[in-house]
């Protein structure tokens, strides 16, 4: 009773007029409009009753995981399992405020045993995990007299992963370190039939032998079981709070979290086995955790934090280094804390650092301007003199344009750190 509409008690109070007139009156036939009107409300109420728990509703998302500014599908697929037809159904699936408007979806009738699907779109303009949903469902009789609200438990999330750029293929030097069975090995840069060899030993397996390399040399080779190279990289993530500036999903952190998803969607499909490290204490295997996608997922989530700074990201990193390539996102460093960052060339390792000038994501008077760019330089500097290989990035830059810069050779970034360091003296 209490799901009755206005219109629904409106009719229960001419009821009760009525039937009152009647008795006043002595009209009978006033009291039989009473009884009608009185058992219209009553009725619909019991026809929308009977139906509200005899229905089912699923949940899709297309897709599930979806870039930065795209839209996703949601489907909604409701079935009346009772055996009588429903009233008209109005459907409203709760959503974030990031995902827009909650949206509302009416349903004329459901029959006996019949199904429907209805769907929206959303759209998110900042990643994360968001919750879809519970479904909420209003049932009416079709008189409008009664109206009743129902809950579905189900929620589902929606992923939203940062942008993901398309980055020119490069060959990147030091990529190679460690052991392993990877396709990416520098022995093999002449195709796959040329399999590592060595000499026959005796007791080998005659299965082994190389034909090819036994017919060029004149002597028994053998395939290698192992060959002893594979591709690893290491992609940093800086999540200081005061090293970023910027707002909503044009700061500068967005930037970087957009960058390491691009390099590390890169290299996952040039064959690298890959880990993802940040300053929020993650350090993710992507070849133990899913690939790619745990990579995005967890890229999803990373926010900035006001604790932690280089050195604990350094030995976060050095932790489990052996070697290989890293590849470092950084906000805005000092020229103390990017010596610190000379720390991770050990064990061979190759270094390339994107640093973030943040001051450009704002705006500053002249004169602040001119002690930004100096300090910026100074950094640099402080980069490349520690092994690095420094690219400087600034509001506005692509990194599909910078990628490129990362496998210049030694001369490229003397020539930078000659300019960084003719900057800083001024």
């Amino acid at each position: 009773m209490r799901g009755l509409t206005t219109r629904g008690r409106s009719f229960l109070a001419a009821a009760m007029a009525a039937a009152v007139s009647a008795f006043i009156l002595g009209e009978k036939d006033l009291l039989r409009v009473a009884i009608l009107l009185a058992a219209l409300p009553l009725l619909a109420a019991a026809y929308v009753g009977r139906s509200r728990y005899k229905l089912a509703c699923t949940r899709s998302l297309e897709p599930g995981r979806a870039p930065v500014g795209s839209s996703a599908r949601v489907i909604l697929r409701l079935q009346n399992l009772s055996r009588l037809p429903t009233g008209t159904l109005l459907l409203e699936d709760r959503l974030p405020y990031a995902l827009g408007s909650r949206p509302r979806v009416v349903l004329e009738r459901l029959g006996a045993h019949m199904a429907s699907s209805v769907a929206y779109t959303v759209r998110a303009d900042v990643r994360g995990r968001y919750p879809v949903g519970p479904l909420v469902i209003r049932l009416t009789d079709p008189f409008g007299l009664c109206e009743l609200t129902r809950s579905f438990p189900s929620v589902d999330k929606l992923t939203v992963i940062p942008q993901v750029v398309a980055l020119p293929t490069v060959r990147l030097a030091g990529e190679y370190a460690g052991t392993g069975d990877s396709r990416a090995r520098s022995v093999a840069v002449h195709g796959e039939d040329d399999a590592a060899t060595r000499e026959y030993r005796r007791g080998d397996d005659l299965r082994r032998v190389h034909w090819r390399s036994t017919a060029r040399t004149g002597e028994l080779m053998v395939r290698r079981e192992e060959q002893p190279w594979e591709s690893r990289a290491t992609v940093v993530l800086d999540t200081r709070l005061y090293a970023h500036r910027g707002e909503g999903p044009t700061a500068s952190f967005e930037w970087a979290v957009s960058a390491a998803a691009s390099i590390a969607v890169h290299l996952r499909h040039a064959g690298y086995k890959l880990r993802l490290v940040t300053g929020t204490g993650i350090d993710l295997d992507a070849g133990e955790m899913g690939g790619e996608g745990a990579v995005l997922d967890t890229l999803a989530d990373v926010k900035l934090t006001q604790e932690g700074d280089i050195s604990t990201l350094v030995e976060t990193v050095r932790r489990r280094s052996d070697g290989g390539l890293v590849i470092g996102l950084f906000g805005s460093l000092t020229p103390a804390e990017a010596e610190v960052l000379s720390g991770l060339r050990g064990n061979g390792a190759t270094c390339i650092g994107f640093v973030i000038d943040s001051s450009t994501w704002v705006n500053m008077t002249p004169a602040d301007r001119q002690d930004a760019d100096r300090q910026h330089a100074a950094t640099s500097l402080g980069m490349v003199r520690g092994g690095w290989r420094s690219l400087p990035v600034a509001h506005g830059d692509s990194l599909a344009a910078l990628w490129p810069s990362a496998a210049r050779g030694s001369q490229g970034f003397a020539y930078r750190a000659a300019m960084a360091e003719t900057v800083a003296g001024m």
